[in-house]
């Protein structure tokens, strides 16, 4: 069981959604894999891990996760949703919707979303396509269906002093990009009330249509050049939309036919200049 410790955090509970049960952590190896440990052992739906900090965290492809103690949001949701095992990602999407809307409805800052799970700095040139936050998405499967997904999430805040140097390049904190403090904890509530909306939304007849056009209206990734690292090789083109199922569309370079990408890892590339003479 993971251990309960106050840490910085007062919140315990989200009244009026899922999450009645949010649990501070000073310090842990993964939040994800602390939930997916609970997951396993039965707990119900709607808990909510934070962290100080995470000796361990990982990102997509098995990448690690870094962050400086308390620079931050490091937080994990265990939800049980009533999906099929390949519509698990779509969860992924219903938490970085939510993430970008609540850094506007809390600081202003609109971040887009780079297909699949990152949040990106738009709109200033300073910090353009820097990341501000991943999401990581787990499961659960047995029986033939879904027996939960765990949602984690790393949302850059603040550097106390310089940024790391592994970060220093590729990275940008919600502070720097909204000119002011920001309130880890209000970050918190914010997202977790847009999450459980967006979960709802979800849950509806046509909810992976909608979520989907939700992500269109967000997306960073529509429109650009990109390179997709794929288990099949690498495509480069144009990203054109995303669908209902929450895949990415590229219009290759060669003009072939548009590929979906279900699963892959996406470069924003510069426009080509013309062709010198």
């Amino acid at each position: 069981m993971v251990a309960r410790v106050q840490g910085s955090f007062a919140t315990r509970a989200v009244p009026g959604t899922r999450f009645t049960d949010v649990r501070a952590v000073e310090v842990t190896g993964s939040t994800n894999a602390d939930l997916l440990a609970e997951a396993a052992d039965g707990a119900p739906e709607g808990i909510v891990l934070v962290a100080d900090h995470q000796t361990a965290g990982r990102g997509r492809l098995d990448r690690t996760w870094s962050a400086p103690p308390g620079s931050a949001l490091l937080v994990s949701v265990l939800l049980r949703p009533p999906l099929a095992p390949q519509q698990a990602h779509a969860v992924g999407l219903a938490g970085g919707i939510a993430a970008c809307d609540a850094c506007a409805e809390l600081t202003g800052v609109s971040p887009g979303l780079k297909w699949p799970n990152d949040l990106v700095a738009v709109g200033d040139e300073r910090w353009r396509d820097r990341k501000l936050a991943g999401l990581l998405t787990e499961t659960i499967v047995g029986g033939g269906g879904l027996r939960a997904v765990v949602l984690g999430m790393g949302l850059n805040l603040t550097w106390d002093g310089a940024p790391p140097p592994e970060l220093a390049a590729g990275a940008v904190t919600l502070e720097e990009l909204a000119g002011a403090d920001v309130d880890r904890e209000r970050l918190l509530v914010v997202w977790l009330r847009r999450l459980d909306a967006e979960l709802e939304l979800l849950a509806g007849s046509d909810g992976r249509a909608r979520l989907a056009a939700r992500a269109r209206d967000r997306s960073a990734t529509l429109g650009r050049r990109v390179s997709v690292e794929r288990p099949d090789g690498a495509l480069t083109g144009t990203a054109t939309d995303v669908t209902a199922s929450g895949h990415l569309v590229v219009a290759p370079d060669d003009d072939g036919p548009a590929v979906v990408v279900a699963v892959g890892d996406v470069v924003h590339l510069r426009h080509r200049g013309p062709a010198a003479g």
